[in-house]
């Protein structure tokens, strides 16, 4: 019999510290007393299960059989040719042509029994169910069926609190939770997320971020996959869904559905446009977004390191949506076709327009799906959306090279300077050698005057 006081005492704090719940619990608990029973008191082959009563703390054992009959049991023949098979070390496949046909397999009597007999104990027995028989219940359990049955408990225990981890967050991917910076290893950071670890990659972080060691941030939660060791979390603060749940988390209005996201560009660490819409009359979707004194905006902005964020209001016209998506230079005239914008500025707003290295027009291009040339009014000078793109990602390509080229010169200079040090030491044993050489022949001049 089982203190209860202790025992229930035992289950309430796993069940609080793991997230487990009770039932989990007390199945886990259930197979290793089954488990115990059958270290000390059972027989190879045995199916023994155990019934724990949480409000008496009494436990009842039983043995079950499956019933099977002659179609069902291997023959010596089909034993001897697995036997050879498993010695020669082939693969033994079951082949099961029909789903309905029952599996064959080795008649262990402690485990199976006959049709027949299992009816004169059950009437209502049939193949591939199983009988119970009652065994002699046994409290005192040894050594070994204790440790059996306490590493039952852990494995077990280990297992459901991997489960429910896993289910905790599975309705978390596609958003965003806090963490704490746990580590930092080369350009990878891990993340304390409560009852397990959170990964971000290289390209999921914000480039130039620094992260340190106890530091909250909000993450987005990319995927979840079940490892060996428990979920692996994949984490980012790059990534162009996070604004967007930032902004949920900030503006009451899209959360309830009068403001609504459509579209959003983004360059992690540098700018970000989002282009919104209102679902109901009298609803400013732009100044929803700033809020009052721009207090919601802000709140975004410093979450992300101070990334600079343009709101611009979502039009199903594209020519008016292009116009917007360039703000904040002032746009004079579109011409749309074929998937192309001509977008005509006055002198003066060229330069706006483009952006620092091209990249206003370029994250206008990625929120209208559009390619835009931006053209000056007064000289005729044609700026591409494609151009600044080729060059975004030749100026990356050259940063590589540039920092590639430069540890190879780091690594020539050092070597360099070894073979200079090396050349100086022989230079200088020479000049020794030739000084030595100097002063024998001077004392030899002196003895002969």
């Amino acid at each position: 019999m089982i203190d209860l006081k202790n025992f229930t005492s035992a289950i309430s704090q796993i069940e609080e510290e793991k997230g487990i719940s009770k039932d989990k619990i007390l199945e886990t608990v259930e197979m290793a007393i089954a488990a115990a029973y059958k270290k000390d008191y059972g027989e190879k082959g045995q199916l023994i299960r155990s019934k724990l009563d949480p409000d008496t703390g009494k436990f009842d054992i039983w043995q079950e059989k499956i019933v099977v009959d002659e179609s069902m049991i291997k023959s010596d023949e089909e034993i001897a040719e697995e036997e050879a098979a498993r010695e020669r070390g082939e693969v033994i496949e079951h082949d099961q042509e029909d789903e309905d046909t029952p599996r064959k397999v080795r008649f262990n009597e402690e485990k199976h029994i006959m049709l027949d007999e299992a009816k004169k104990i059950d009437e209502d027995a049939e193949l591939e169910g199983v009988v119970r028989f009652d065994v002699e219940v046994q409290e005192d359990f040894g050594r070994i069926a204790a440790q059996t049955a306490k590493q039952v408990i852990i494995q077990r225990i280990r297992e459901a609190e991997r489960d429910a981890v896993y289910e905790e967050f599975e309705d978390k991917v596609d958003g965003i939770v806090s963490g704490i910076v746990q580590r930092v290893e080369g350009n990878t950071v891990f993340f304390d997320l409560g009852k397990t670890t959170g990964i971000m990659t290289a390209k999921d972080r914000i480039p130039g971020e620094r992260y340190r060691v106890g530091q909250r941030l909000r993450l987005y939660v990319v995927s979840l996959e079940k490892g060996p060791r428990g979920p692996q979390i994949l984490v980012s603060r790059s990534h162009p869904k996070m604004l967007s749940r930032l902004f949920e988390l900030e503006v009451p209005e899209i959360t309830a559905g009068t403001v609504e996201i459509k579209a959003l560009a983004r360059e992690a660490g540098a700018r970000s446009k989002i282009a919104v819409v209102s679902t109901e009359e009298g609803i400013d979707p732009i100044g929803s977004c700033v809020g009052q004194r721009g207090t919601r905006v802000s709140a975004v902005i410093q979450e992300l390191g101070g990334e600079k964020i343009d709101i611009i209001e979502w039009a199903e016209d594209p020519e008016v949506f292009i116009a917007n998506s360039l703000s904040p230079a002032r746009v004079l005239d579109v011409e749309a076709d074929n998937n192309r914008a001509e977008v005509f500025v006055a002198e003066d707003q060229l330069s706006l327009a483009i952006g620092k290295d091209g990249q206003n027009v370029r994250l206008a291009a990625k929120l209208t799906g559009w390619k835009i040339d931006i053209v000056s009014k007064e000289t005729g000078e044609v700026k591409s959306s494609d151009n600044e793109e080729e060059q975004s990602e030749e100026s990356d390509e050259s940063e590589n090279n540039d920092a590639e080229k430069a540890s190879d010169d780091k690594g020539e200079e050092k070597e360099n300077t070894k073979d200079t040090e090396e050349d100086n030491e022989v230079s200088t044993e020479e000049s020794k050698k030739e000084d030595d050489s100097e002063k024998e022949n001077d004392e030899e001049e002196e003895e002969e005057e």
